[in-house]
């Protein structure tokens, strides 16, 4: 097989999908893609403790008082020092700037907790319940310069139930994200080394 797709994590929090997708490698040790670096702007993330116990190199430095392209070029560095072809961000809580998304045209997935183009933006759970939406989702896009606007290249679907709340249905659609993104990232992969 082809050598491994490198991509690097970008996270804010818990790191919940990272972990699901280093576990992919579990499932399936052909998988496409290794993960080579997580990366965070909040140093004090529970998911950087995660991912240096699952033996993944991290890089964490706070945004705060920092222009957001200035930041990025931080970033952008650490990237390249570790030859990352490919980009996941997972619970990343902070808008890219425009020059990082040129610079890595098509090279960044995200994964958002509603079904694209619905909900946009922050509180999607509580957006969906208001609408009477039927279905709920979570979806993974290509990350371009306008917000959760780029290809839909996977999505799942859930069922709202008539007793969910925000954080029930947020809960249902976490547990999706989690079996959603590591297919998604692995096909992404393949087609990057045309498998």
């Amino acid at each position: 097989m082809a050598e491994k797709v490198r991509v690097a994590v970008l996270i804010s929090g818990r790191g919940t999908n990272m972990l699901a997708l280093s576990e992919h490698k579990r499932r399936d040790p052909e998988r496409a893609y290794e993960l080579v670096l997580v990366a965070s702007n909040v140093p004090e993330a529970r998911g950087l403790v995660l991912a240096k116990r699952l033996g993944i190199p991290t890089w964490a430095r706070s945004h705060k008082g920092m222009e957001r392209e200035a930041f990025d070029r931080l970033l952008d560095t650490e990237l390249r020092r570790h030859d990352v072809e490919l980009i996941a961000l997972a619970g990343y809580m902070r808008l890219l700037s425009p020059w990082f998304i040129e610079a890595w045209e098509g090279r960044i997935l995200n994964i958002h907790p509603s079904l694209l183009p619905l909900h946009k933006g922050l509180d999607t759970h509580r957006k969906a319940l208001l609408a009477g939406d039927l279905e709920a989702g979570c979806s993974v896009h290509v990350v371009t310069a306008e917000l959760d606007s780029g290809p839909v290249v996977a999505q799942a679907r859930i069922r709202i139930l008539p007793r969910d709340d925000a954080d029930s249905l947020g809960a249902r659609v976490l547990e999706e994200e989690h079996k959603l993104y590591p297919i998604a990232l692995e096909e992404y992969a393949r087609a990057l080394r045309g498998l």
